[in-house]
């Protein structure tokens, strides 16, 4: 059967040859766990996906929400999806048996979830969305905000959000207006106004959860007066029923290019004085908790970018292989067998761009989720906190770099298919428009980039990218064993150097006060940041090929020589063209940030 999800033999290289998922079943937590009980999650999750998320994926294209009497209508498909997600145990894959989990790695059980998002990226989204509020409340909360919510939420009867866009605002949280004023209780009220909220309003479950930021009476300026609050959509009574209906109102639908299927609500708290909120730990830190949920949808993120991306490759190539179209550019009869498109040169290289691109960003992607585990499980304090470090550094990546070439990657899907894949009778042309979301998503390109330069380089004395300069170099050296693998270490380690020297330099201007100037170029160090981390995965990917091929097993020999050539074309088409962004980098290029309004 041909796979449409994601590569099987691909996933399972990634996770028992690359990423070594076996070695943690050494550890405590998954001391239960072996290589057969990862497969069957697998193998259950891929069975759910193709049962009950993809058949609806294109009818939730074209049949978006709906407002009706002041509530979101869905499509009657994602409820039974839903629900068997949550049924399967999935919701909570990664929790303890104690709180009714599977205690599966956050490696295993995040490529469970890609199944999901391959299949259908906005019926996933409502799951998503919930464990990163559970998981907030969970590490955050009040004992009686974890038996009022957070459980309802593990056992799948309450959903949950993050709401933190305002009209007026943006990406600006330092700007926002919703406020929280004490009612005497230990209860607040919250009244504002927020947009852009995925999830806000649907049929799915019992009850939905805001994570809202918003400010208290006594808040500084800025980000260091935003707290957070609790907001449900129905308040709860004290023995877990349902009570009245919250001052929270759908105040209309967003209606998208892509991800249609998933509501993007505008809420209006408080519009009769009277939405109850309930503070999340102390006063004016609601921001620094909310990253935990922020950064974990960035992770989620980048792997929904990357699942679509993923999803468009194995449809493009299966059609490659299938569709045949003209001959070969030496073939002078035209009364000769027209030959599958896959055998023409450019079609192939579209193909190839794609793997590179697509199988990279998991590698990536994957490595992150094991990091996860690692900084959780890691046998001393300072391997969990390496981990942290790096997983820190690599957010912004794993967010932004997939949602940029995994997009492209679809552009080159729609290419392949020609006129076909421009039409809505093929899916290439949805996963375009749904991962056109992604660069936007939990920030946008710009904002990692500035985060990744101001902030996450620095960070803990630059602990972060020392680590993550030690790996790299670590793959090079044990690359030199291979010969076929010469040019690729090389261009990798001529890469890596001068990014180095470019980093330092442009530090040592932000410590001078040249931030302007120095973060005015910010997207382009991030692209060049992406590919060298990219690059770096690409070639550990090619070392364990090599050891494949050394094992001499005939039937993966297809795979292993798959591997190398999408490691050699990374590495020596894409890594090398990275040197005009460093150029301009290094010359402080001003042309951007030099033009005037008056001039466009």
């Amino acid at each position: 059967m041909t796979d449409t999800l994601l590569d099987s033999r691909n996933l399972a290289f990634e996770l028992y040859e690359v990423l070594n998922a076996e070695e943690l079943t050494q550890r405590e937590r998954f001391a239960d766990h072996n290589r057969e009980t990862f497969d069957a999650a697998l193998a259950t999750a891929r069975q759910i996906a193709e049962k009950y998320f993809a058949p609806h994926n294109r009818k939730n294209d074209e049949n978006e929400p709906e407002f009706v009497d002041g509530s979101a209508v869905l499509i009657p498909e994602v409820k039974p999806a839903v629900d068997a997600f949550i049924e399967a145990g999935f919701q909570n894959a990664g929790r303890s048996y104690e709180q009714g989990g599977m205690q599966l790695p956050n490696l295993i059980s995040r490529a469970c979830f890609a199944h999901f998002q391959s299949a259908n990226i906005a019926t996933s989204s409502y799951p998503m969305l919930t464990m990163g509020a559970s998981n907030l409340i969970g590490t955050f909360g009040t004992e009686d905000q974890k038996k009022r919510f957070f459980e309802p939420m593990l056992e799948g009867r309450f959903f949950g959000t993050m709401a933190l866009t305002e009209p007026h605002a943006g990406s600006s949280l330092s700007d926002l207006r919703t406020r929280a004023e004490p009612a005497g209780d230990g209860t607040y009220r919250i009244k504002g106004n927020k947009i852009f909220i995925s999830g806000g309003d649907h049929p799915l479950s019992e009850n939905i959860v805001h994570m809202v930021l918003a400010k208290l009476p006594d808040a500084p300026p800025g980000v260091k007066g935003i707290s957070l609050f609790i907001v449900p959509k129905f308040l709860v009574n004290d023995d877990g029923s349902l009570g009245a209906r919250n001052d929270v109102t759908l105040a209309g639908l967003f209606h998208k290019m892509g991800w249609r299927g998933t509501t993007s609500t505008a809420l209006n708290f408080g519009d009769n004085d009277n939405c109850v909120g309930y503070l999340v730990g102390e006063p004016h830190k609601g921001l620094s908790y909310m990253f935990q949920m922020m950064n974990e949808a960035r992770i989620g993120v980048g792997m929904g970018a990357i699942m679509l991306g993923y999803a468009g490759y194995l449809y493009s190539l299966n059609y490659a292989r299938e569709r045949p179209q003209g001959r070969h550019p030496d073939g002078k009869d035209p009364t000769s067998p027209q030959v599958p498109i896959v055998e023409h040169a450019d079609v192939r290289r579209m193909l190839l761009t794609q793997k590179a691109y697509v199988e990279g960003a998991f590698d990536l992607g994957l490595f992150c989720a094991r990091l996860v585990d690692d900084g959780k499980t890691g046998s001393t304090d300072e391997q969990r906190e390496l981990a942290h470090e790096l997983l820190d550094l690599l957010t912004p990546i794993v967010k932004s770099w997939p949602s940029e070439f995994c997009l492209k990657a679809n552009e080159l899907a729609i290419q392949i298919l020609g006129g076909h894949g421009y039409t809505r009778e093929y899916p290439v042309e949805q996963y375009y428009r749904d991962n056109r979301l992604n660069p936007i998503h939990e920030g946008t390109h710009g904002i990692q980039s500035l985060d990744l330069l101001a902030r996450k380089l620095t960070q803990n004395k630059g602990a972060g990218l020392r680590q993550l300069n030690g790996l790299i170099q670590d793959s090079i050296q044990r690359a030199a064993e291979y010969p076929g693998l010469q040019e690729l270490r090389s261009a990798l380690e001529q890469l890596t150097q001068r990014l180095q020297s470019v980093t330092a330099a442009l530090l040592g201007d932000l410590g001078a006060g040249k931030v302007n100037e120095t973060l005015a170029n910010s997207a382009l160090y991030m692209k060049v940041f992406g590919h060298a981390v990219v690059g770096w995965r690409w070639l550990e990917q090619a070392i364990r090929a090599e050891e494949g091929l050394a094992r001499g097993n005939a039937a993966d020999e297809a795979f292993y020589r798959g591997k190398l050539q999408a490691a050699r074309y990374f590495l020596t088409w894409e890594v090398p063209a990275c040197n005009h962004e460093l150029n301009l980098l290094e010359a402080r290029d001003q042309t951007c940030m030099e033009m005037q309004d008056s001039w466009f």
